[in-house]
């Protein structure tokens, strides 16, 4: 066995120009934050990338797996198996009669066959791991072998497969209740009901049907330590208020009911729509089934059309007789009697793509014209692009990789062009169909980038190979395949020399009036390294990294294209995706597969170098997730919980809530001294409920628990004694937030499915908490947002006033009872979170239909000498989502409205004077900074995810402006 080289003793740095612009990205459209950084490690509890096995006699290589037995990758063998029989029964009985190898015990039983896809002598199978006949999330084993001469013999092995699973796989939630928490899940994320601008909206349940609704898929073993048994539900919908699209696949944990894996489903190519969007009504138009309508043969004919930069192109169409009219359809290379490798462009104007995704409404209709020569009106909706471009990506694949299809077995290309509200500058992938957006004033229609319609039909390609989940590392690399590709059609199809600057751009030709290089949304050539780019984000942020991160991975897979033959680079990288790679792969697994599959391809010593010098130059060796500074104290690592867990402070003590080490269990709570002395102690049992969202006055702890449809709240004094239920929201299916704690008494906000949200108080030993409603009450008004100091209790309201609702501010002293209604300035769209001193009163609001940017607006207790010590408007203006204060400081977590991600664009905490005199960043770490709790004066406790592991980390003061 000898050592993969690349890792350990790869050579030095690759000596190559910092190139260009910034990273792109963009959110996920879902505020707050989460806790853990990679699906990865969400799953797999990452590690940094080990050195592979040491060198001994013999040709074999060995990578060794993370967290498991069976090894990552085995190449360099040639074993004989039996000939005769299907590819997948060879593969399974090789993998046991190499037992000791792989210490994979059960080939048969625990290895469903996926797909086998030959090309030429050469077999590769896929193989999926199942535990106890249920799925295990991303496992997939890949088996590679030559078959000729009467002779089959196995070349090598890549993948996943969890040797130490152990979990039951009987639920003891069902799928029903598994839909419900899913959904409420992403509502918590999304945030309830707002009324428009106007004060006006129609109330859920007058007439509108719930804008989010489940489906449940079946059991899912997530492979944390010895795994976690879940519930895979698709929520989908419309968001409250907005109206943009949702898609969030989610994973309920199937003891507890609680949601232990969220994220979105939706593949596009910059991160982001053009905004909200108002998509209810498309939501409510869709219809008809999932599959693409077939269509009768046809006479193709040979029509024209002009691209949008002004180029007459032949396009293959055909006449359609029923509608007396031709159409995009083109089947010139699809199969006698089939409609395989059919390339159709449908009219899909200002449609949503809540209404066509995943399915086929009656009425949409292939693109037509009265002449085969297709007029202004194609041009203009990006149709004569799309049907060109996707002809243009076919055929690469075909010609170069001998894919039938991007999907690899001749899947018909659709193409929907057209598409609006929210996603106007947008191109998705919805699993069968491409979907570009109409453009704007300053954006061309999406589809006129043959980068960016390459782009999408390679997620198909993606998708049906390695299958790499959507977020974090493996979204990454996923969409760096997809740039790679898209960009590959491109540069071929325009002959850009690849020595050219704007070789790497993707997304250049978008801009009406801007330059290629301020209009691309990523530059594969922009130089980016991890240890100086990797940009830490939660799971709300854009599935974590995934735009954010890609260039990293591609950066590298261009770099060999640009040293290597164009020809042979995109074998080696095609060879990787679709031999090699599998769904949780991420960037070392991908270097892995790389260089793996070069070497297979027989490139010569110097070719191999030059590939690895790639990889090496972005900073993809061993080790490189530990090689990221901070300015913070690290108080508590790896908080490994579902992203939507808060933190606490207070009294000289934090506290948190997290999983173990590898994942496995249920959230328990942690507290630990802010000084950094002692050890930290666990407040709540480790019983299977999720403890979640603690808070701490010093000397009590108190915390949300949840497990099936119990949801209570509870508490424990920090100097020991037993756990008290101080209140259970069962009977409403709902969750608990915003919980504060002093002395004996506590506050939250209570959810319900039936009413808005509503702000409760209660001293411990009450039998039931005092609920606060909206004065005037209606149904849909909501209380929220409370924070707490010397007995009164500070809160958001939204009220129905004549018809109309409005937002503000309120005190309530729970000593009187007597409420009082902070000053405004102006007529606020929004109120948020509030944050309570002995003195004065801090909340966020909004002027802005969007609700952002927030003013950070100061009054006295008493509701009088309202003011803004930080902006609604202009430069200064922050995008506040939390809010913490003390009397010496208020601090605002924040995030971003900017669609490209970088350093700058993520979410941070911004520190200010009680009179906005002094303003200053808390801390300079890259990476995304969230729920912030203060600890008295100007120290700050937050979770950070600078690292790629999400840490509870505090500062005593801030850093100052970070240049």
């Amino acid at each position: 066995m000898r050592k993969r080289r690349g890792l350990a003793d790869s050579p030095g740095p690759r000596r190559r120009a910092a190139r260009r612009t910034e990273t792109s990205g963009a959110r996920s459209g879902l505020p707050g934050a989460a806790a853990l950084i990679g699906v990865a490690a969400l799953v797999v509890s990452a590690l940094p990338a080990n050195a592979v096995a040491a060198p001994a006699a013999g040709t074999e290589e060995v990578v060794p797996g993370q967290r498991t037995a069976a090894p990552a990758l085995v190449s360099g063998v040639r074993e004989r198996v039996k000939a005769t029989g299907s590819a997948a029964d060879a593969a399974r009985h090789h993998l046991a009669d190499k037992e000791s190898r792989y210490r994979i015990p059960r080939p048969d039983r625990d290895l469903e066959h996926v797909r086998t896809v030959t090309a030429g002598d050469a077999e590769t199978v896929r193989l999926r791991q199942k535990h106890h006949g249920v799925e295990v999330f991303g496992a997939q084993y890949v088996v590679r072998m030559e078959r000729k001469g009467g002779e089959r013999v196995v070349t090598g092995t890549s993948g996943r497969y969890f040797t130490g699973l152990k979990v039951a796989v009987e639920p003891e939630v069902d799928g029903k209740l598994a839909v419900e928490r899913a959904v409420e899940a992403v509502e918590a994320r999304l945030g309830p009901w707002r009324p428009g601008r106007d004060g006006k909206g129609e109330e859920p349940g007058e007439g509108t049907s719930r804008p989010l609704t489940g489906t449940a898929h079946g059991l899912v073993v997530l492979p944390r330590g010895a795994g976690v048994l879940t519930h895979h539900v698709t929520v989908r919908g419309t968001a409250p208020g907005t109206g943009a699209p949702v898609l969030q696949e989610v994973y309920v944990e199937a003891r507890s009911g609680y949601p232990v894996l969220q994220y979105s489903g939706i593949k596009s190519f910059s991160g982001a729509g053009s905004g909200t969007g108002t998509g209810a009504e498309g939501a409510a138009k869709a219809a008809g089934s999932g599959k693409s309508p077939s269509r009768a043969a046809a006479a193709g004919v040979r029509g024209s059309g002009v691209r949008l930069d002004g180029e007459t192109v032949g396009l293959a169409v055909e006449r359609d007789d029923a509608r007396g009219e031709y159409v995009l359809r083109d089947r010139t290379r699809a199969e006698e009697g089939s409609d395989k490798n059919q390339i159709s462009t449908w009219d899909a104007r200002d449609r949503s793509v809540s209404e066509v995704w995943g399915t086929w409404p009656p009425d949409l209709k292939e693109f037509g014209s009265p002449e085969p020569a297709f007029g202004k009106e194609a041009t203009e909706a990006g149709a004569v692009d799309a049907h060109w471009g996707a002809g243009k990506v076919h055929d690469y694949y075909k010609s170069l990789h001998g894919r039938g299809g991007s999907d690899g077995r001749g899947a018909a290309a659709h193409s929907l062009v057209g598409i609006g509200w929210g996603f106007a500058n947008e191109a998705v992938w919805d699993g069968t169909k491409a979907m570009y957006g109409k453009g704007d004033a300053e954006h061309r229609p999406v589809a006129a980038a043959l980068d960016v319609v390459g782009h999408t039909m390679t997620k198909s390609a993606v998708e049906n190979s390695a299958g790499l989940v959507n977020a974090d590392q493996p979204g990454s690399v996923g969409l760096a395949f997809a740039d790679y590709f898209g960009n590959a059609v491109d540069t071929d199809a325009h002959g850009t020399p690849m020595d050219s600057p704007a070789s790497g751009l993707v997304g250049e030709a978008l801009c009406r009036a801007k330059g290629p290089r301020a209009c691309a949304a990523r530059d594969m050539n922009d130089g980016r390294t991890t240890s100086k780019s990797f940009l830490g984000v939660s799971f709300a942020t854009d599935n974590g990294g995934v735009h954010a991160n890609s260039t990293l991975f591609s950066g590298a897979l261009w770099d060999i294209r640009e040293d290597l033959d164009r020809t042979l680079a995109d074998k080696i990288v095609h060879k990787a995706l679709t031999e090699y790679m599998t769904p949780l792969d991420g960037f070392t697994e991908g270097r892995h597969a790389v260089v793996a599959a070069a070497e297979d391809l027989k490139v010569t010593g110097a070719q191999l170098r030059s590939v690895e010098r790639a990889f090496d130059a972005h900073g993809i060796v061993a080790g490189w997730e530990t090689a990221m500074g901070v300015d913070s104290d690290r108080l508590f690592g790896g908080i490994n919980t579902d992203g939507f867990t808060s933190v606490g402070a207070g009294g000289g003590w934090w506290a948190a809530s997290s999983s173990n080490e590898d994942g496995s269990e249920a959230y328990s709570v942690w507290a630990g001294r802010l000084d950094g002395t002692g050890e930290k102690i666990r407040v709540s049992p480790n019983d299977g409920r999720y403890h979640a969202d603690p808070v701490t006055d010093g000397k009590t702890v108190v915390w949300h628990s949840y497990r099936g449809r119990t949801s209570e709240v509870l508490a424990r004094p920090l100097a020991g004694g037993p756990v008290k239920k101080l209140f259970s929201n069962s009977g409403n299916l709902g969750r608990v937030s915003s919980l504060s704690v002093e002395g004996k008494l506590l506050t939250f906000t209570s959810y319900s499915r039936w009413t808005g949200p509503r702000v409760m108080y209660m001293r411990m030993g009450d039998e039931q908490p005092v609920v606060v409603p909206p004065v005037p009450y209606s149904k849909y008004g909501s209380t929220e947002n409370p924070s707490l100091k010397d007995g009164r209790i500070a809160f958001s309201t939204s009220r129905r006033v004549d018809g109309l609702y409005r937002s503000g501010t309120e005190v309530l002293d729970t000593a009187t009872g007597k409420r009082t209604t902070m000053g405004q300035l102006g007529t606020p769209v929004d109120t948020g979170p509030t944050a309570i001193t002995g003195k004065y009163v801090y909340w966020l609001a909004s002027n802005d239909e969007s609700r952002q940017p927030t003013a950070v607006r100061r009054a006295n207790v008493d509701g009088t000498g309202t003011l803004d010590i930080s902006p609604a408007e202009g430069k200064d203006a922050l995008r506040g989502v939390h809010l913490t204060a003390s009397d010496e400081a208020v601090t605002v977590g924040t995030e971003s409205s900017e669609t490209r991600i970088s350093n700058e664009t993520l979410g941070k905490l911004w520190q200010l004077s009680p009179d906005g005199s002094r303003r200053s960043r808390v801390s300079c770490n890259r990476g995304e900074q969230f729920w912030p709790a203060t600890a008295g004066g100007r120290q700050v406790v937050w979770l950070d995810a600078t690292t790629g592991s999400t840490d509870l980390v505090t500062r005593s003061r801030p850093a100052g402006d970070c240049g």
